[in-house]
């Protein structure tokens, strides 16, 4: 009888491949690559922890560290699932619906309608302890109040009325316990679109039931035109008066006007240089009035931007130490509320994700301390850095408050990871009707492709899905099997681009388009500008200019390598990079640079 032979590493992968979708009840959707990308989408599974009625999908999974001194996914993701009829409804949505542009006044959005205040927007609250409790029966009451919390939000608000928000309680806890521990509260939004990450009912409690002080931190300042930041600063402070506000940038005039431009920011990364530091440094010394000794802090601050200046470049191995502590679970349950204690002030970095918390705690310590990643979720534990023997920083893992915040915009905002959506062609198509997608990414429609010596002199009208098709074809993405164009990539590519900033997607405040003439002409211009590195960056345009253009050949291979699905998760040290000039579709006078003329034709080839 003839032996049977062997199999090899390829079979026996495959074969534990299918073993494994078996044993979690995956049947995958068909023989398409995009559908079968769509289902890698992560574990979904009822959770039953947070809610006896809702199943979540718990996303975002990381690897265990060879150490084994933490959980990396006790922090991971927790968003309630969607139904399947729900993805393939939008699914077919973006097929057929064709794409037409919004009115400059469909930008702009209120604060009241992310975050109704009758719809009982607000966050779980850590319930009444005291030190004579045990942490069994305070981990208890707090599951048992997470729960009524649950429950009464969604009795105020119909099924799918709700954003995407975070379901898992651990991470709640890590907020309650950094909102305790800390003097100071830095809370970080994205300027593009600061209401959505900017929570009315976490600023009151901080401000009325903790009585502490919010400095709100409008960071990636070097992606909004200038005076769509002034506008932003105006609407903040006319809403919330006493509310302490900073412009921040971490890399201040260091712009890509390519993709390759990208990989190259990577080796000059100097957080020593951010915009922004020294506005902290005052609005904290404004707050404690003397009750902290802040002169190292200023010291610091000085000493770094002279090194910088000196040796162009701040590099890690010469910087200071950096004292980094590592919280446990029991040194978290009971936090003190004393301010200032021992003459040491702490400062709570709290936000959304991918609003650039990594960032900014980096540029404050003036090197690398914090792993920087464009995917939501990154930071997965919490521990303090010490700035100076009298500033320490608490980093908070990234949290999504619930609103009623479009799904489409939550996901351009970058809160859910890229590479794990079931379904990216409506955002896709949410964020081509808000920009010049065709003259950007210089498209041919699909039904052109194979036509185009019978071109008809009517322009065919665009879907969501012929956006992604022609994207594919353009960038060469084809699936493994049929080399299809890889709609699903290409849809994901686009994603990433608004995440980056580099196809810049800018919300605005009420009223922007009737004063937008008052904004343009603002006497604050010149110092924003200057913020954002604006006058350093157009005397080495011509420099950068020469730089690209004899690397440029290159850069579809690098750029088909950056955009593939597995590069989601790796570290992002350049999150922030990008300018944008601020004229929308015409230029104004003094400013001729369009905000969306970010990638140059042969970066699309």
């Amino acid at each position: 009888m003839p032996r049977k032979k062997p199999f090899s590493n390829k079979q026996k992968k495959k074969q534990l491949q299918v073993k494994r979708e078996r044993k979690r009840g995956d049947t995958g959707s068909g023989p398409s690559s995009r559908n079968a990308s769509v289902e890698r989408g992560g574990e979904r599974q009822s959770d039953t922890s947070d809610s006896e009625t809702t199943d979540i999908r718990r996303i975002n999974q990381q690897p265990f560290g060879r150490d084994g001194r933490y959980d990396p996914n006790k922090f991971r993701l927790h968003f309630e699932k969607e139904s399947k009829e729900e993805v393939e409804r939008r699914k077919k949505l973006a097929m057929e619906t064709v794409l037409k542009p919004v009115s400059d006044k469909e930008l702009e959005v209120s604060k009241d309608e992310i975050y109704p205040s009758e719809k009982g927007l607000g966050f779980p609250r850590r319930p009444s302890w005291t030190y004579e409790m045990t942490r069994e029966s305070l981990l208890r009451k707090e599951e048992k109040s997470y729960r009524d919390y649950l429950e009464d939000l969604h009795s105020r608000n119909p099924p799918g009325s709700l954003s995407h928000f975070e379901h898992n309680l651990e991470t709640w806890r890590q907020l309650w316990r950094v909102l305790e521990m800390s003097d100071i509260i830095l809370l970080i939004v994205d300027i593009r679109h600061p209401v959505l990450q900017f929570p009315p009912d976490l600023y009151r409690y901080i401000t009325a039931d903790l009585h502490k002080q919010v400095i709100l931190v409008l960071n990636k300042a070097d992606l909004c035109p200038p005076p769509l930041v002034i506008a932003w600063k105006h609407y903040m402070a006319s809403q919330f008066p006493h509310l302490e506000m900073v412009c921040f940038t971490s890399h201040p005039g260091q712009s890509y006007n390519t993709v390759l431009q990208k990989k190259r920011m990577r080796r000059k990364a100097d957080w020593s240089r951010a915009g922004g530091l020294i506005d902290i440094f005052k609005a904290c010394q404004e707050i404690t009035a003397g009750k902290v000794d802040l002169s190292s802090w200023e010291q610091k601050i000085q000493r770094d931007a002279a090194a910088a200046r000196l040796d162009g470049e701040l590099q890690d191995e010469g910087a200071e130490s950096v004292l980094v502590e590592h919280q446990s679970d029991s040194a978290l349950e009971m936090s003190n509320q004393e301010l200032y204690k021992d003459g040491v002030l702490t400062l709570g970095c709290i936000g959304f994700p991918n609003v650039g918390k990594s960032s900014v705690i980096n540029s404050l310590v003036g090197r690398k301390v914090v792993s920087v990643s464009r995917t939501p979720g990154h930071t997965k534990y919490f521990q303090t850095y010490y700035l100076t023997p009298t500033v320490k920083l608490c980093d908070c893992p990234g949290l999504v408050f619930p609103s009623r915040v479009n799904k489409q915009l939550q996901i351009l905002a970058g809160i859910y990871p890229v590479a794990q959506l079931q379904e990216p062609y409506t955002s896709v198509g949410y964020l081509c009707e808000r920009t010049p997608y065709l003259s950007v990414l210089k498209l041919k429609h699909p039904s052109l492709q194979e036509k185009e010596s019978h071109q008809s002199a009517e322009e065919p009208s665009w879907t969501a899905w012929d956006v992604c098709e022609a994207w594919a074809e353009r960038r060469g993405y084809k699936t493994a099997k049929a080399a299809r164009n890889d709609v699903y990539r290409a849809a994901n590519s686009l994603l990433r681009l608004a995440i980056d900033g580099r196809l810049c997607l800018c919300l605005r405040p009420p009223g922007y388009s009737c004063l937008k003439e008052h904004w343009e002409n603002h006497p604050d211009l010149p110092e924003i500008m200057a913020l954002q590195g604006r006058a350093a960056e157009e005397e080495g345009s011509a420099e950068r200019e020469d730089e690209e253009d004899g690397e440029s050949s290159s850069e579809p291979e690098e750029e088909r390598d950056r955009d593939a699905d597995d590069d989601e998760d790796g570290d992002d040290e350049d999150e922030g990079f990008g300018h944008r000039g601020w004229s929308d579709n015409k230029p104004s006078s003094g400013f001729t640079v369009n905000m969306y003329n970010v990638l140059r034709e042969n970066d699309c080839e």
